[in-house]
């Protein structure tokens, strides 16, 4: 098995592509081992000393490491418990909810349908480049809320992405949108 490697431009985070699915669908963020237990390949990686964070997406693993960890060590045993984890034929989640599937009720409103769709299709498959992804919160008074996960939590240029990328964008389709603020 032949597992590449991508920076991101998180440096605390790299993306792992392991050539086979992660996720069926959607994507799942654990940004704690607590929160891992219904993933085996999430537990399997923190379990490694230096692991923050796991986020699993439809081909990719994008790992956040801790800052006294340096990844000249760290992706070696990444990659280890990776190969560990197809080799012993376990899922990579054991249910198949996702957090990356947003739950909403107002799916009947026009204009968050816009919304929804444009991150969808737009902005979702650029931060999956990235190790990441971007999930809609809502929307009210002008305000969308996003929440971002994997590679594009915590990075540097996260709030560029939001302000000067999503947002525009958003604002340019929907004149409704007034601002984009990143919630947890």
């Amino acid at each position: 098995m032949f597992i590449q490697t991508e920076s991101t431009p998180n440096p605390a985070t790299l993306k792992f592509l392991p050539g086979k699915a992660v996720m069926s669908n959607g994507t799942a963020n654990f940004a704690e081992a607590s929160e891992s237990a219904r993933s085996p390949l999430a537990t399997r990686l923190f379990a490694i000393e230096g692991v923050a964070g796991v986020f699993l997406g439809s081909d990719f693993v994008t790992v956040t490491k801790t800052d006294d960890k340096e990844w000249d060590v760290l992706r070696p045993q990444v990659l280890g418990g990776i190969m560990e984890h197809y080799q012993s034929g376990r899922p990579s989640i054991e249910e198949d909810a996702a957090d990356g599937a947003d739950a909403g009720s107002d799916d009947d409103d026009p204009i968050i349908k816009q919304i929804r769709e444009l991150i969808d299709t737009r902005v979702r498959p650029a931060v999956a480049q990235d190790g990441g992804d971007i999930v809609f919160k809502g929307f009210e008074d002008g305000i969308v809320s996003l929440h971002m996960q994997g590679a594009c939590a915590g990075c540097p240029s996260s709030t560029a992405t939001l302000k000067h990328g999503i947002e525009n964008m958003l604002r340019y389709y929907v004149p409704e949108v007034q601002e984009v603020r990143a919630v947890e």
